[in-house]
């Protein structure tokens, strides 16, 4: 999976290409620990994802934890095989998608 963010001050688009699964998960969230905090709003931009598991559901649910404390966050661009997953986990309901 790649990752690229892109920063305008305490605004974080996250563009995530390829697969978030188990291991890719874990440099997802290294690289969210390193650089939310301080964020008013936080973006993830699924338009290039196409796979995720239960361990990517995981950090997308503990980034939405932590920005509830700071800020806001949305997910933008969500292929449908992955709302899918989203949609039968019930996270949809919890997180915003735009």
């Amino acid at each position: 999976m790649e990752i690229k963010k892109t920063a305008e001050g305490t605004r974080l688009t996250v563009a995530l290409e390829g697969r978030l699964d188990t291991l890719s998960s874990r440099d997802l969230e290294k690289e969210l620990r390193a650089t939310v905090p301080g964020l008013t709003e936080l973006v993830f931009d699924f338009e290039k994802l196409t796979f995720i598991t239960s361990a990517g559901l995981r950090v997308i649910s503990l980034a939405k934890k932590l920005m509830n404390k700071q800020g806001h966050m949305v997910i933008r661009n969500t292929q449908s095989d992955v709302m899918e997953v989203f949609d039968a986990t019930g996270l949809s309901a919890f997180l915003e998608f735009e």
